[in-house]
């Protein structure tokens, strides 16, 4: 374009032949309005045709597509351009003359999406800006101890902020993640296995390799190339010597089987925690029953109890109201019976018992054959022969009668 460009300077200043006399006439006239030159007119052309030319022979020079998740960047003779693209943006890299672009090239690039950059002068590279993953595969180190292992693989999520693409390019290029990931994660791998031994590397820390990992990168980075961005690390196992991870899985089947033991110790003591728990829950039971059993049988046995007390408190009111009538009734019976004792009444309760008798037993002897006392006779009256009578009475009295 800038040759077609040098070819039409020289032909605007060829000589100018000398006026003729028609053109002296018109001399005083105003010039033509531009686009009326057949010269111009056809020099447009020509450059509108050369460019269709090269664009049809070479389209992948002129027009390019940025995919999603990515932006364009852009270098020209090597420098790079401040100019950032994205999917479904239509920009042209550069400042081409009036006519380096014809309307079917951009309704062409228009229709399809494409976006336009000088031809083999301007560089084109999308850069992902989305998350990706990068391995780093066959790293080898050297642990503490001296042991040499290597590990076949270590992932690497990062994600490079849309903000920072033009400062991270131009100071680490377009392969910056070579870098900041793969480089960096080799010589942070060696710094942590010669600062561990195999049994830290191999089991004891290797669940805090890919944070330890994740950290040591994501501070260099946010120090000296701050739009990257670490997202996660995932390290494999690392390969050691045959004869020493033979070693190691030895000390995982002891370890296993102890591991196993102090289960089936657990299990053990569970169950007879859970029988104890059981038994105990039993006995709480059974003595739950008792006590209420207990409870109940006290119960009846009080209302027995106080049923019995009331019972007896009846009875001895009731005996004691008995003796109370019979002891008025006796005394008043003495009252009565001393009331009646008079020499008078006795001599009658004599006579009358004496008349009662079938049998009267005359003489002097009488009183030596009965039973004689001073001052008593006994009689016993053959009708009431289970009742014995007495009666006092004067000895002189009675015998002279």
């Amino acid at each position: 374009m800038s040759d077609v460009t040098a070819e039409s300077t020289p032909r605007q200043r060829l000589p100018t032949p000398s006026p003729s006399l028609s053109q002296q006439q018109f001399r005083g006239r105003q010039p033509p309005p531009p686009g009326s030159d057949p010269l111009a007119l056809g020099v447009v052309i020509f450059i509108a045709v050369c460019f269709l030319l090269v664009s049809i022979s070479a389209p992948s020079s002129i027009l390019h597509q940025v995919p999603e998740g990515h932006v364009g960047v852009y270098w020209r003779g090597g420098a790079l351009l401040k100019t950032i693209t994205t999917p479904g943006t239509f920009f042209p890299k550069c400042f081409f003359s009036l006519f380096c672009l014809s309307v079917s090239l951009l309704i062409l690039s228009l229709l399809l999406g494409y976006h336009l950059k000088l031809p083999f002068i301007t560089q084109f590279e999308p850069i992902q800006v989305t998350l990706q993953t990068d391995q780093v595969k066959g790293i080898p180190c050297g642990t503490k101890g001296g042991v040499m292992i290597s590990f076949d693989k270590i992932e690497v999520v990062n994600r490079l902020n849309k903000d920072f693409v033009y400062e991270t390019l131009l100071n680490y290029g377009v392969h910056y993640d070579k870098t900041w990931i793969y480089d960096k994660i080799h010589h942070e791998i060696n710094q942590f296995c010669s600062a561990h031994s195999l049994q830290q590397v191999y089991i004891d820390m290797f669940d805090q390799i890919d944070e330890t990992m994740k950290e040591a990168i994501q501070r260099d980075c946010t120090r000296y190339a701050p739009g990257i961005e670490i997202i996660s690390v995932r390290v494999t196992k690392p390969n050691i010597p045959v004869s020493i991870r033979r070693n190691f899985e030895l000390m995982e089947e002891e370890r296993t089987k102890a591991l196993i033991a102090i289960e089936r110790q657990k299990v053990a003591e569970k169950e007879a925690e859970t029988q104890k728990k059981i038994a105990l829950s039993e006995a709480e039971k059974n003595a739950l029953v008792s006590k209420i059993l207990m409870q109940q049988m006290l119960t009846e046995k009080d209302s027995s109890k106080r049923q019995q007390q009331i019972d007896n408190e009846m009875f001895l009111a009731r005996e004691r109201a008995l003796a109370d009538a019979n002891y008025y009734r006796i005394t008043k019976e003495a009252e009565a019976n001393k009331l009646k004792l008079t020499p008078e009444y006795l001599e009658l309760r004599f006579i009358e018992s004496i008349a009662n008798n079938t049998k009267i037993f005359f003489g002097e002897k009488v009183l030596q054959s009965l039973h004689t006392s001073s001052s008593f006779v006994y009689l016993v009256s053959p009708g009431l022969s289970d009742r014995l009578f007495f009666c006092r009475f004067r000895t002189s009295s009675w015998i002279k009668g």
